[in-house]
Order: structure tokens, then C-alpha cells, then sequence
């Protein structure tokens, strides 16, 4: 019997300083700071689950994953429904000094690219029309071009 997998519960994110990230998730990206563990973790929640993220802090002398090695690339965060919410979360980021890696329409969803204080990569989205991927799921593939 084959798994069913139901949905993605949660991220951990590797980071170097705690308190750095817990304030960028949660004063800069909204999140809510629900648990800390053991002085090295601290736990997120976007409002509808336990928790959503999760940040494990290695050290300040943590080495960086190298931008060609294997695992993860990034981490989608849904911030909203409309174009003016990705505009706002736009303005917000650079307000706080978040530099914008790039922005694009996958017609699935449009997105901002961002990284946290640890260069982990976040796509903060909105999502297009479901109608756009029920019939053609394909089209997820697609990557053009998005002014904010």
C-alpha cells in the first residue's frame, strides 16, 4: 500500500543566530512565535496550525549549504490573494531593509523572492485563478516576467 501524503506540515530552517531569526520571521514576515526548545529552536505559526516553521539555530560559525549542493532551494510562504497584497509585502520588505532577489508570474501564482537573515531562500505568493490549473496542472511550470 502506497503512502498518501496529506499535505507539507512544516519547515525547519537551519540558521546561525536565534533571536536574529525569530525577529525576522516574526516581526518582519508576521509570523507567530508559538514555542522555544531548548535555547536552539523557536516555532511558527501562520494562525491555522500548531506551527508552520520552525528555526534551529547552529552557531554563529555555521558554514553556508553552498548555492550547487543538493536540498533545499526555497521555502513558498501564501501571503495573500491579490496583487495588492504582494505589493504591500513588496514595500514592506524593502521598508526593512529585505533586498527583493526577483519577482515573477508563474500564472499558477505571483511571487516575491527573498531570503532570510541566513540566506534561506522564502517565495512570498499570491495565487492566481485555480481555474488557470485544474484542467492543465502544466502550466505550473511557467516563469514570466511580474512588475510590482
Amino acid at each position: 500500500m502506497a503512502i498518501s501524503v496529506q499535505g507539507v506540515g512544516h519547515v525547519v530552517l537551519k540558521v546561525r543566530d536565534l533571536e536574529r531569526a525569530a525577529a525576522f520571521y516574526r516581526d518582519v514576515l508576521g509570523l507567530k512565535e508559538v514555542a522555544r526548545y531548548r535555547g536552539h529552536m523557536a516555532f511558527f505559526s501562520a494562525g491555522t496550525n500548531h506551527h508552520d516553521l520552525a528555526v534551529l539555530a547552529l552557531g554563529p560559525d555555521a558554514r553556508p549549504a553552498p548555492r550547487d549542493a543538493v536540498g533545499l532551494y526555497h521555502v513558498a510562504l501564501k501571503i495573500g490573494d491579490s496583487l495588492e497584497a504582494l505589493r504591500a509585502a513588496k514595500a514592506h520588505l524593502e521598508a526593512h531593509g529585505v533586498p527583493i532577489r526577483g519577482t515573477a508570474d508563474h500564472r499558477v501564482s505571483q511571487s516575491i523572492y527573498c531570503e532570510d537573515p541566513d540566506g534561506n531562500m522564502l517565495e512570498l505568493f499570491v495565487d492566481g485563478d485555480p481555474a488557470l490549473w485544474r484542467d492543465r496542472p502544466s502550466i505550473v511550470a511557467t516563469v514570466e516576467p511580474l512588475d510590482l
